[in-house]
């Protein structure tokens, strides 16, 4: 985007004998720090997955929506070069910790939302749906904390205030439009959301309010809240995380996409 190079890193799997399916994953920090270096789902190419790390501008450099541009760009960028990067690009799963939970369940679910496509990268022939999608330990909806707390997020040092370039309260639409709970709609793809029990209560609220309309809209998501667990830590890849996760992807990207 202009003199600013947008990249990604592709983990592939070992030893398989067919084009791999590929989960975008986008890190945290706030959408003011972090690095796609950072990747909590390299662990999915042992289950037989590639995984895109995705860098996209910071908060620093770009607002919201241009922010979600550069994660749509991304899986557009995936598409188009499906051939010569030897990956299963039709159906694609996106996924995410923290901040990045967030822009992955907003991409997930605002397939068709022309303000949020952009045209970061080209390939504007190419879809930037998802067929599946994971949140970990994120917010969901925006618009809930801007007009619930305004007092805290309305702070110009605070990370919604950075995100959407303004106090919150004051740009409520844009808040809105930023919330993966504004846009559920009836095509929406499946969703794992993980909360821990010892964090800051902010994941566990979002999470039951994505929840809550996808049940609404008669989808499907499971939501958990990790007994003990913090902001990221070890509960969120063990053998049951793994095997939801995993069986997620399974049924959304490998058997129904062959």
């Amino acid at each position: 985007v202009g003199d600013l190079p947008l990249k990604l890193d592709l983990y592939m799997p070992k030893n398989t004998d067919h084009k791999p399916h590929v989960v975008v994953f986008f890190h945290g920090g706030s959408w003011r720090a972090g690095s796609r270096k950072t990747c909590q789902l390299q662990w999915l190419t042992r289950h037989g997955y590639a995984v895109a790390s995705v860098g996209y501008r910071l908060s620093q450099v770009a607002k919201f929506p241009a922010i979600m541009h550069d994660c749509k760009g991304a899986v557009r960028f995936l598409r188009a070069n499906a051939g010569r990067l030897g990956i299963n690009a039709g159906k694609m799963g996106a996924a995410g910790c923290s901040a990045g939970g967030h822009l992955a369940l907003v991409l997930a679910t605002s397939g068709g939302v022309e303000k949020l496509e952009g045209d970061v990268g080209g390939n504007l022939d190419q879809s930037s749906r998802v067929q599946a999608a994971i949140g970990m330990y994120c917010p969901t909806d925006l618009f809930h904390d801007a007009s619930s707390a305004p007092e805290r997020w309305d702070n110009p040092g605070s990370p919604i205030y950075q995100f959407l370039g303004g106090k919150p309260s004051e740009n409520l639409a844009l808040a809105k439009l930023a919330s993966a709970t504004a846009h559920v709609s009836k095509d929406d793809p499946p969703l794992v959301l993980l909360a821990g029990g010892a964090d800051k209560p902010g994941p566990t609220v979002h999470g039951k309010l994505l929840k809550a309309a996808y049940d609404k809209a008669g989808l499907n998501a499971t939501f958990q809240i990790l007994e003990g667990a913090g902001h990221g830590g070890p509960q969120y890849r063990d053998k049951e995380r793994t095997r939801l996760i995993v069986d997620l992807l399974d049924e959304q990207l490998s058997k129904k996409g062959k």
